[in-house]
């Protein structure tokens, strides 16, 4: 199997509310999103938003769950400041800060917001994994 992964799909309460949520932080939705179903292009993945129910039912699996989901996503930056700029950001397009920025155990910088739906994002800048030009991560060999 190929080492990589194409789309994140969260399962949310409210695609519309949802998109718009991440449309006030700047990113722009794909063409090819529904009412149902909204995509992000996301630094050469897709970023993908379904209704909860859906994607469960789709899937064969129970909708059921809460509290703390065992994941988070995250978004690198290449400055201590411009983390801080992301989660002033994110704050004011309606997430909660759960944990503000502050220097970590492991030599970076991170802090954590919940989307609309209590999904779990790092914002961090980790000194050991340079971006690119496009922002990506140059992960280590």
């Amino acid at each position: 199997m190929d080492q990589r992964i194409n789309l994140v799909t969260l399962g949310v309460a409210d695609v519309q509310a949802s998109a718009a949520f991440f449309e006030r932080l700047g990113w722009k939705r794909s063409s090819q999103s529904q009412d149902e179903v909204a995509f992000f292009d996301a630094g050469g993945m897709v970023f993908g938003l379904f209704g909860r129910d859906s994607l469960a039912a789709d899937a064969g699996v129970s909708p059921d769950g809460n509290g703390f989901r065992a994941f988070s996503l995250a978004l690198n930056f290449g400055s201590k400041d411009a983390v801080d700029a992301a989660l002033k950001e994110a704050e004011a397009a309606g997430a909660r800060i759960v944990k503000p920025a502050e220097e970590v155990f492991w030599g970076g910088y991170s802090g954590y917001f919940t989307d609309p739906d209590g999904n779990l994002w790092e914002v961090a800048h980790n000194p050991f994994w340079p971006l690119d030009e496009d922002g990506r991560v140059q992960l280590p060999a």
